[in-house]
């Protein structure tokens, strides 16, 4: 059984969940948690902070509610809160003082809280969420049928009904504007709740759905990335990589958000390289540069009239601007392999020795590993008193095993 919300294994409609049973540590069941590491002290505010923040569906939808002190509701407790038409059902995640720094980040005022928690969720409650969740799945399915059916360029990602089951929100994708008015008259005759229709980018429905990444983990943006910057094809260029859309290109179908990760170093790293040092000149030819290993400081050059796929020579960036100062001097070095750097000189020597596969072993031991081989090789003898299989046929071609059997044994001639 999954917990309240749980999109994990999914299979013909029921969620399995992932079998720990709430006990989850690792964020799969809480997206975009928050650690309220001040709860786990037992501090007395006498002066607390009346503004809580509760999470909807493990993480997917957050606000902001103010918490009255007959509710006492603590970080951890199911809450029911008000909402402008019924009520929702939600899970408290932040409490105290750790809740003002995150309305600064998130740009919201006191003054915009209007809402509060009405007071602790009991078992019913749970009940009728847990209903509520079982049917978001087929009514996420019906309701793509009759947007195709109405031939709508939209795709719906998601459905959240409320904690009350009064109203439910679709949560969808579109290329552009979307008239959608015959649409929410169908959903409200088929599904008789208050219908909202909102329109999310590819990265947001990324993140409600959830899922791996290529490099094995749970997507970044499903469970701690809240806000989405531009990533753009400079990033891969200047990390070197291949442009390459099919793997550049997340499960949003944009470039993925962990270009920017290490972009910073990068072009750190880059400023150190000298500019205009695309070509070279030398007295056998021109050399253009062909890739360059921005951590070890080599730039690789190859030959203009080889069509850069001859030999490769490794150049430091001092001996790069050394060529191109006396380029500009009008003086050309004489080739690149009187300047060129041994690369296998630059690499640090192992403190251990590799001796996978060549063990000296002394040679009575070799010689006794020999007679095992040879041992093994050799059938083994039958037990008892059987005879093998070729005995017969050796004893058939011996003429002087058997006297009755010999031919040429007649005896005296009478």
């Amino acid at each position: 059984m999954g917990c309240i919300g749980c999109t994990v294994s999914v299979s013909n409609g029921d969620i399995k969940g992932c079998g720990s049973n709430g006990a989850c540590q690792s964020g799969t069941c809480n997206r975009l948690n928050t650690f309220d590491w001040l709860a786990r002290y037992e501090i007395d505010e006498p002066d607390g902070f009346n503004i809580v923040e509760v999470s909807f569906k493990n993480g997917a939808r957050k606000g902001f509610y103010i918490n009255g002190q007959h509710t006492r509701a603590i970080t951890g407790d199911h809450v029911v809160v008000e909402t402008a038409n019924g009520y929702d059902i939600g899970a408290i995640s932040l409490s105290g003082d750790l809740v003002r720094l995150q309305m600064k980040k998130k740009s919201v005022t006191e003054d915009s809280v209007i809402h509060s928690v009405l007071r602790k969720a009991n078992q019913r409650d749970l009940e009728k969420l847990q209903e509520a969740r079982d049917l978001e799945v087929s009514t996420m399915v019906k309701a793509r049928v009759i947007a195709r059916t109405l031939g709508l360029e939209m795709k719906i990602g998601d459905v959240e009904y409320q904690g009350d089951k009064r109203k439910a929100t679709f949560y969808y994708t579109a290329d552009g504007r979307v008239d959608f008015r015959e649409l929410i008259r169908h959903f409200a005759k088929d599904f008789k709740v208050k219908i909202e229709m909102r329109q999310i980018g590819a990265r947001q429905e990324s993140a409600r759905i959830g899922g791996l990444g290529s490099c094995g983990r749970e997507l970044c943006c499903s469970t701690w990335l809240s806000d989405f910057k531009s990533v753009s094809t400079a990033a891969a260029r200047y990390q070197n990589l291949a442009i390459n859309q099919a793997k550049l290109s997340g499960q949003c179908g944009r470039l993925k958000c962990c270009l920017n990760y290490e972009l910073d170093t990068y072009m750190e790293a880059i400023d150190a390289f000298p500019d205009h040092a695309e070509k070279l000149e030398t007295e056998k030819g021109r050399v253009v540069l062909v890739k360059t290993d921005i951590f070890k400081g080599l730039m690789y050059y190859a030959y203009e009239s080889d069509g850069g796929r001859g030999k490769f020579y490794p150049l430091e960036l001092e001996r790069v601007r050394m060529v191109a100062e006396m380029n500009k001097k009008g003086q050309k070095p004489v080739d690149l392999e009187s300047i060129e750097l041994n690369v296998a000189t630059t690499e640090e020597k192992m403190d251990y020795e590799d001796v996978t596969g060549a063990i000296d072993l002394p040679e009575e031991k070799r010689n006794r590993n020999k007679k095992r081989r040879k041992n093994r090789q050799k059938p083994r003898k039958p037990e008892g008193n059987t005879p093998p299989m070729n005995q017969g046929r050796k004893n058939n071609n011996n003429t002087n095993s058997n006297p009755n059997n010999n031919k040429n044994n007649r005896g005296p001639k009478k």
